[in-house]
């Protein structure tokens, strides 16, 4: 599903956007604004879900408290009071609906970025050298790699699989032949072969585990020397990874600190990511009354996520993705923070608010620590 949006719907916005400015990385920057558009509706229930949840937890935890202590003898009554309590102030869980049906979506869109045109394609055989007098117990099981749209030119592309008709398990002495073919079964060297720029992405093949276990060749035959696991990958050039956009040196560029040198351009990328994350989640809270707990896991959870990126790092035009992704997530939470709330979820707003002015006393009705638009409680 993943790769079947990737290549029916992504790319061909992509191929769009390059026909009109013929820069892979405006063209990120237009997919990046057209998908959250998209997905503005799920994404809007989402951060409304969140909002309304984070003013109505406390009270709904005491209700429910209130509902089980006084039900516990009668769990189909319990089980009716709790339904009754979600239908008036929504379930905890509507708002990850949104982010359920859009996470294939964002998925396909991760992908298209760390793949070709924007990096190098690497596909990976995980190989199991056998003995010779075991491999003939061995049931053959084809194996196919997941696909890949490869990029030849701007506006040529085809998606590529490595596939090994006898399986990956293989016995010594043995050669076999990993083949990079398209979908229809026409090998990618003929597809090559058909453009003049074509050598420029011709694979480059090496064993990254177990050289002592097998050889590789140029052309991705594989010989069996000794029994052991090994890995061959190949790798096809990126068309666009080492274009540059704006400030970013290449596209497909990977890592923060390598060989010895700082990256800025990718340092620039991991910071602008921080800080658009940062805003975000402190526009979720504007309006809502002050949460010492809440605001240091606002300020905690963007710089833990913000590391992670140096430790595993991503390439460049995906970083641009996530960049401008967070800056139109911003907008959106600041838009919708200023839609006016139920009636019963604005007096609970006023209440907190109030109850965190000092001089302020709760709202009581009877001497009860019951708030004003609360039912009274059955006997």
């Amino acid at each position: 599903m993943i790769g079947y949006i990737s290549d029916n719907l992504l790319i061909p916005i992509l191929d769009f956007f390059y026909g009109l400015v013929p820069s892979y990385g405006l063209a990120i920057v237009a997919l990046t604004v057209v998908i959250r558009i998209a997905l503005f509706p799920l994404s809007a229930g989402s951060i409304r879900s969140a909002r309304r949840m984070r003013i109505a937890q406390p009270v709904m935890q005491k209700r429910q408290a209130e509902i089980k202590s006084r039900y516990a003898n009668d769990p189909q009554k319990q089980q009716e009071e709790l339904g009754n309590l979600m239908r008036e102030f929504g379930s905890p869980l509507s708002g990850c609906l949104p982010l359920l049906v859009q996470m294939p979506i964002l998925f396909a869109l991760f992908a298209t970025l760390r793949g070709s045109p924007f990096a190098d394609v690497p596909y990976l055989v995980n190989l199991k050298v056998l003995p010779a007098d075991q491999i003939a117990a061995i049931e053959p099981k084809p194996f196919t790699s997941a696909r890949h749209s490869i990029f030849v030119t701007e506006n040529d592309h085809v998606p590529v699989i490595a596939s090994l008709p006898g399986g990956t398990k293989i016995g010594t002495g043995e050669n076999v032949q990993i083949n990079l073919q398209t979908l229809k079964g026409e090998s990618f060297d003929n597809v090559l072969a058909q453009f003049e720029e074509g050598k420029r992405f011709k694979p480059q093949w090496k064993v990254t585990k177990g050289d002592d276990i097998v050889q590789v060749s140029n052309d991705g035959n594989v010989k069996a020397i000794t029994a052991g696991d090994a890995t061959i990958e190949a790798r096809i050039p990126g068309l666009a990874a080492k274009s540059g956009f704006l400030f970013i040196k290449a596209l497909g560029q990977v890592g923060f600190y390598v060989d010895g040198a700082i990256n800025w351009d990718i340092a620039i990328l991991v910071g602008g990511f921080g800080l658009t994350l940062l805003a975000s989640q402190a526009l979720s809270g504007r309006g809502m009354p002050a949460n010492p707990q809440q605001s240091t896991a606002n300020k905690i959870t963007p710089i833990m996520i913000t590391g992670m990126f140096l430790f595993f790092p991503l390439p460049a035009g995906v970083l641009l993705y996530m960049v401008i992704a967070n800056i139109f997530q911003a907008l959106q939470t600041f838009l919708l923070s200023q839609e006016a709330l139920p009636e019963n979820l604005q007096k609970i707003l006023d209440d907190q608010k109030a109850q965190k002015q000092p001089g302020l006393a709760t709202a009581t009705i009877g001497g009860s620590d019951r708030l004003p638009f609360e039912p009274k409680s059955g006997k």
